[in-house]
Order: structure tokens, then C-alpha cells, then sequence
């Protein structure tokens, strides 16, 4: 089953890391909002130009982080995405981290593709006790008149531990079910982390042909066992200057990951 939106059997999609919002400890206020927007068109045009097959935008940088959005935060990633959409020539997604409905309002208003965030379960997390609201965030997709945005679901957050003692591929099944997920997302511990691979083979055969991504930790180095299981990949790291989550995008390093993956029967 092809990702729809993406048109593809296996799909790659390639992380965008803002820097820290306005509002956040690690905000550059020096160069404010000129100097965000500037290093994610960079970014932007090297991922492009590498060959990747779409982009998400995602307010990483905003540590430490919070489970609901600030308005300030809101508006400043749209306003930077809006500045940035004139340069895309893939499909793009967003998550605003870690808020459903923050997420869609903002994918609303920048017409994105889809949408990634944690939808369900109940997790102890790095920012307490987290119980997203799936049922809310589904129900204003449908609000806001958008039933067409994808809505990939993280069903085991980084930074946190499920409270829930169901086996993960349960939990996966359950949340196509019952929440209405368009895409499944195994991630690992933390960011840049490996996904477990018993755990992506688990949940590829609990929701086939619901479509499955490794979140985290995907190298040149795993790619191809994981796009041997998985439908897909969410990349970020790997495509830094020196495999360094906070550094900029390393053209070079997503060619050649391109290349290899296009390589691939």
C-alpha cells in the first residue's frame, strides 16, 4: 500500500528543524525571526535538491518542551512555514511538538499535507504525566474542514514511557481502530535513536495495510532492513553536518542516503 499522498511504495520524509521559537530558552532573539527563517530555507533547499520525497516541519528546538503550545509558538512557525512555501516543490507535513490540536490548526493554516504528533495512549514523560486528546484532535481536523490531512501517529514517544501495558502492536491496532489513524510511527527511546526491529515487524503485521514509518533513528547503515519491513521513513539526524540532531542539513549526506535508497529493488 503506497502512502497516498506521497505517490510512492517507500516513502522517504525528511525532517525541516526549525530553530527555537520566539518565547523558548534557546531562542536567538539577535537574530530573530530573519535568522529562522534563513536556516530552514538552507535546509529546505539542500533536502529538496538531495531528492528526498517530502518535508515535515517540526519545532525541535523548542526544548525544554511542553504539551501544549504557546500562542507566540503557533504563530511564528506558521509565519516561518508561509515564508519558506514559495521554495517547496514536494509535499510537506508539520508537528508542532507535542500538541495534537496545535498541530492540525497549524497544518490548517499553512495547507500542509499531513500531520505527526502523539495522538494516544498515556505516557510518563520528560513533561509529566501526558495523555494526548485523539478524540479532540480528530474532531477538529473535521472542524476545520480538512478530513483530507494525513494523520501519522508517534504510538510510542520519544522521551516518555507508555503506562499502557498493552504490547506495542496492540496499541498500533488499536489506535487505527478506534482513532482513526492514517499512518502508524515506531519510534525509539530518544531522537536519533534506533526504532527496535521486532517491534516495527510487530506492528507492520497488526495493521497491514494501514502504512508504517520508522520515526527515529534511521541511518544509511539500517535503511535497508528497515524499508524491508516498513512502508517508509522519517529522517533527521542522519542528514546533519556529522549525524548531529542540532546542526544544519549536510547536502552531500542526503544525496548519497538518496541515492542508496533509490538504489534498493
Amino acid at each position: 500500500m503506497t502512502f497516498d499522498i506521497l505517490q510512492k511504495k517507500k516513502a522517504i520524509i525528511a525532517m525541516a528543524h526549525l530553530g527555537a521559537l520566539p518565547g523558548t530558552p534557546l531562542y536567538d532573539a539577535r537574530g530573530g525571526m530573519a535568522r529562522l527563517i534563513k536556516d530552514v530555507v538552507s535546509d529546505v533547499e539542500k533536502l529538496q535538491a538531495g531528492g528526498v520525497d517530502a518535508l515535515m516541519f517540526g519545532n525541535e528546538n523548542d526544548r525544554p518542551y511542553q504539551l501544549q503550545a504557546s500562542a507566540a509558538g503557533i504563530a511564528a512557525m506558521a509565519a516561518i512555514i508561509e515564508a519558506v512555501k514559495p521554495q517547496l516543490k514536494i509535499p510537506f507535513g508539520v508537528n508542532y511538538l507535542w500538541d495534537p490540536k496545535a498541530s492540525i490548526a497549524l497544518a490548517t493554516a499553512t495547507q500542509a499535507f499531513f500531520v505527526r504528533e502523539v495522538f494516544t495512549g498515556i505516557f510518563a514523560s520528560d513533561m509529566g504525566l501526558w495523555s494526548p486528546d485523539a478524540a479532540g484532535a480528530v474532531r477538529l481536523r473535521q472542524e476545520l474542514g480538512r478530513s483530507d490531512l494525513k494523520l501519522l501517529f508517534n504510538i510510542n514517544a520519544e522521551f516518555a514511557h507508555s503506562l499502557d501495558a498493552r504490547p506495542i502492536e496492540l496499541r498500533a491496532a488499536s489506535a487505527v481502530f478506534s482513532s482513526l489513524a492514517d499512518a502508524i510511527l515506531v519510534s525509539g527511546p530518544l531522537t536519533g535513536q534506533p526504532v527496535d526491529g521486532s517491534d516495527l515487524r510487530k506492528v507492520c503485521a497488526a495493521v497491514h495495510p494501514v502504512p508504517v514509518f520508522a520515526n527515529t533513528g534511521v541511518t544509511i547503515d539500517n535503511v535497508k532492513d528497515i524499508l524491508s519491513v516498513a512502508h517508509g521513513v522519517v529522517i533527521g539526524t542522519h542528514f546533519k553536518k556529522d549525524g548531529h540532531t542540532w546542526n544544519s542539513v549536510d547536502g552531500d549526506r542526503v544525496k548519497r542516503f538518496m541515492e542508496f535508497v533509490n538504489s534498493l529493488p
